[in-house]
């Protein structure tokens, strides 16, 4: 009842102790004296479940003045119950658990909210806790959600999950993600001595070692085993999703009213930017066949070396693959992904429906990336020849299947028939491809071709080079390659289309033949 939580007070006590050993308490002699013992406040409290009788205390308080603020705002704290019974327990509860704890007494403000959110009133729930359960709840994308759990797993537990979630502040954020620069650091100096003890450990000559040189290279070989392995730094871009997670994830709790502010919000990080794509003309290859150094993280083909990489795919059954993605740019999922059912060789078009996505080596099939993902993109004459070429083949390796299967089956061996998924690209047995699996095919045929390195996901880059040189503009290539906005487009192939441009000038310029100067002869008067 209100009158019954009303029951407290102030005393004075202190610590001296009578012949027996035991405190004297408030029957000191000396607590008449200004300066001696402190002030103690005690409050009854609403029963628990128990109904056991329930008291806050708390003592040390230097003046009576300071002691009387606590005891109004404990007493405010209790009123907010009124005569809700669940309210006044849980409240019960967090006063407890305040003097247990030896917390500061929360705000009015604080534990109405909480009242009126319905929230555990407890407010020891860690950032790590916080986090687990907010990630388990996502409805986000199967892949969303996993880089999610990637980012809480490898960063945000080790480094903020064990923080209060309603203490986290921006220092601790600003120093848990100072500390992956730091760590950045550490990390580029480990592997720069590695590569330096790898330099150590190689002979680097056609001849075997004489005696001594083997010696040597045998205790380089022993320090390089020694040494840490090759590791990742956390990039700009790696940190900005990482906040991103973070900040997600604090915004739902404020919405669940566990705490009020989200310190991720005004954490201090250099900019993400999305890396500009290059081409790989000839200053940049000497350039990373002497240091083995990318200009760039996005690496883009020329024309001519696309051209030469699709020579070398023809031997390929994923030739139509490839070249399908260097000229209209579909990402890796939607190729193997995509379905023969929506590509119209008659009026040359192609519609992104479906892709494969991988997760933990998984493979499962999702809706494309976005809305504007999905979406019909018109085929050259060319790549519908080229399709063409594709279904025919397909078409004899299912037959070809189909008859070792059969074969193979009155041997006693228990061999399948083709699976038809219905897919465009499939494996050799007509089941999905695994998008990993076209990533290694791409690889090997580069290295044949001689050609500089990209990853297969640039060589949707490429077709942007191919729509410029075709007289596309930056719309154009926003369109087939189906950016969310022409700045995302912009800001990625800007510097690349420049460079295809400047190309362009070079071989325009040397179509006029022109003699030197010195050797142009006068014209007679």
């Amino acid at each position: 009842m209100p009158g019954a939580r009303r029951a407290g007070g102030i005393n004075k006590r202190c610590e001296c102790r009578g012949e027996d050993g035991k405190r004297l308490g408030s029957k000191c002699p000396k607590l008449s004296k200004r300066n001696h013992g402190n002030h103690e406040l005690h409050q009854e409290l609403p029963p628990g479940d128990k109904a056991a009788r329930r008291r806050f205390r708390r003592t040390g308080y230097a003046t009576v003045g300071d002691a009387e603020t606590d005891l109004g705002r404990v007493r405010a704290i209790l009123d907010l119950a009124g005569d809700d019974e669940d309210a006044a327990r849980r409240v019960s509860d967090l006063l407890m658990a305040v003097m247990r704890d030896r917390e500061p007494i929360p705000s009015t403000e604080d534990v109405k909210r909480r009242l009126a959110g319905g929230v555990p009133m407890d407010q020891s729930m860690t950032v790590g806790e916080w986090l687990q359960t907010w990630v388990d709840s996502k409805k986000t994308k199967r892949t969303t959600t996993s880089g999610y759990r990637s980012h809480i797993r490898v960063h945000l537990l080790p480094g903020l999950g064990h923080y209060r979630l309603d203490r986290l502040n921006v220092a601790h954020c600003q120093a848990f993600f100072d500390s992956i620069d730091e760590r950045n650091e550490s990390i580029a100096a480990e592997n720069a001595a590695r590569r330096e003890q790898e330099r150590r450990a190689k002979w680097g000559k056609s001849s075997r070692p004489p005696a001594a040189e083997s010696a040597r290279l045998a205790v380089e070989r022993e320090n390089l085993a020694a040494m840490p392995p090759y590791r990742l730094i956390t990039g700009p871009a790696t940190k900005q999703r990482i906040r991103a997670t973070l900040r997600m994830a604090l915004n739902a709790a404020i919405r669940r009213q566990h705490i009020t502010f989200n310190a991720a919000q005004w954490v201090e990080l250099a900019s993400g930017k999305r890396p500009k794509a290059v081409l790989w003309v000839d200053r940049h290859v000497e350039h990373w066949q002497k240091t083995g150094e990318r200009p760039s993280a996005v690496m883009v083909w020329t024309p001519t070396q696309i051209g030469r990489f699709l020579d070398v795919a023809e031997e390929s059954r994923l030739y139509a693959f490839y070249h399908l993605i260097a000229f209209r740019g579909l990402r890796r999922g939607e190729g193997v992904g995509h379905d023969s059912v929506n590509t119209d060789l008659e009026n040359g078009a192609i519609t992104i429906a479906a892709e494969l996505v991988v997760d933990n080596w998984e493979v499962f099939e999702d809706t494309p990336k976005t809305d504007g993902s999905a979406a019909t993109i018109a085929l050259d004459s060319l790549n519908v020849a080229v399709l063409r070429e594709h279904r025919v083949r397909k078409a004899r390796e299912r037959e070809e299947w189909n008859e070792r299967a059969a074969l193979e089956r009155a041997q006693g061996l228990d061999t399948a028939d083709w699976v038809e998924t219905g897919k465009e690209f499939v494996d050799i047995d007509g089941s999905w491809l695994h998008p990993e699996k076209v990533s290694e095919e791409f690889r090997r045929i580069y290295r044949r071709a001689g050609l500089p390195p990209i990853n297969l996901r640039d060589l949707r880059h490429c077709a942007a080079t191919l729509i410029h040189g075709g007289g596309g503009d930056m719309h154009a290539v926003k369109e087939t390659l189906r950016h969310s906005t022409i700045q995302l487009a912009s800001d990625t192939y800007t510097s690349l289309l420049k460079e295809v441009d400047q190309e362009i000038a070079e071989r325009a310029a040397g179509l006029v033949p022109r003699a030197r100067r010195g050797d142009v002869a006068p014209v007679a008067e």
